[in-house]
């Protein structure tokens, strides 16, 4: 079996995450190949899809938003994604058990006693005259019921697990602020969720498998699971087997992948990149050693903005009045500082609301 080395997979990943070279693609499919964006940070998808896209213009995914084609929603791992609309619809259910043991999980002594059918129904019934609301009005309006919980735990049940609810706008809107205000999915679309296959069978996480490949392969079963957090997924790998191909990695782990998708040559020239918060190229694996060294690891979940150079994490970046500041993980060569400062030129432009193209390497 051949065995793809981690400069492989990381040429790899960055052809499937649009990071080795821009794209042309509509912002609309762009968010679908990449089966949508982490967004908890409400203007971070707009930095993504710059780094990706020719040309981007934000105005045009905020029109994606407001005409309800792209929705902010709790999908993968409990996180706020921007996705379709039709992934919203199509994946709430599939992702209800594991919405529900997160957060169980972190509220479990404050939920204790808490009919979760009746809380279900008083949500529901609370959000009949469709006004948005935010977490907080809603465990506020539950805790007279349930005045042993608390109104976080009682909030986020209600609208992370047992109403699927999206997030609307000015929130995540570019250059525009806003609370996180919801209605559910049902109200601001028009239609339900679909429910779970009555067979038992995972059609949803077949459809998962195949998506995640397009846009991370390759990949293990375990970088699947921690992208998405759901379980089962062996299941549906099993069930979509005859549609992949499978390498090794250096580690000897299986990686299974689409058979027509890039795998381009690991000498391959890799440009800087300027990538967001929480950036699903780097949580999107078990294994994140491909992008980022393991004793960088936890940059990736403490939010930090990373600098992509020769394909891998390099350094942090910040903007401090319209300059873009780069800190160095390691040294970087003459050539490497100008590359950065180049690609940084462009990002302090697009970011900024005046004339700026400052750029600062601490």
């Amino acid at each position: 079996m051949t065995v793809l080395t981690s400069r492989a997979l990381n040429r790899a990943a960055l052809a499937r995450q649009m990071l080795l070279e821009r794209t042309d693609l509509p912002v609309y499919d762009a968010v679908a190949h990449l089966c949508g964006m982490q967004a908890q940070e409400p203007q971070e998808p707009s930095i993504g899809l710059w780094s990706r896209l020719r040309a981007f213009d934000p105005a045009g995914l905020d029109d994606l938003v407001t005409e309800r084609r792209l929705v902010r929603t709790h999908l993968m791992r409990r996180t706020i994604h921007l996705v379709t609309a039709d992934d919203a619809v199509a994946w709430r259910a599939r992702h209800d058990p594991m919405l529900h043991q997160r957060v169980m999980g972190v509220y479990r002594s404050e939920l204790d006693g808490v009919d979760l059918e009746e809380l279900t129904a008083a949500a529901y019934a609370q959000l009949a005259d469709g006004e948005p609301r935010t977490m907080s009005d809603l465990g506020r309006s539950m805790l007279e019921r349930w005045p042993s919980s608390t109104q976080r735990a009682l909030g986020e049940l209600v609208a992370a697990v047992l109403v699927p609810m999206v997030q609307l706008p000015p929130r995540g809107l570019w250059r525009a602020k806003g609370g996180a205000r919801m209605v559910p999915i049902a109200s601001w679309l028009g239609r339900e969720v679909d429910p779970p296959a009555p067979d038992g069978t995972d059609p949803v996480g077949e459809t998962l498998a195949l998506r995640y490949l397009a846009a991370y392969g390759p990949a293990t079963v375990a970088d699947l699971r921690a992208w998405c957090g759901l379980a089962g997924l062996p299941g549906a790998v099993k069930a979509v087997r005859e549609q992949l191909v499978t390498f090794r990695d250096e580690h000897g782990r299986e990686l299974v992948d689409l058979p027509n998708a890039p795998r381009p040559d690991p000498d391959t020239p890799a440009p800087v990149r300027f990538l967001p918060a929480f950036e699903n190229a780097i949580l999107g694996y078990q294994d994140r050693s491909r992008i980022i060294d393991d004793a960088d690891r936890n940059l990736s979940i403490a939010g930090a903005r990373v600098v992509l150079v020769d394909g891998r994490v390099t350094a942090t970046w910040t903007v401090d009045a319209d300059t873009v500041i780069v800190t160095p993980l390691r040294g970087l060569s003459r050539s490497e500082r100008t590359a950065v400062t180049e690609e940084g030129h462009e990002l302090a432009a697009f970011l900024s609301d005046k004339e700026s193209d400052r750029v600062k390497i601490a």
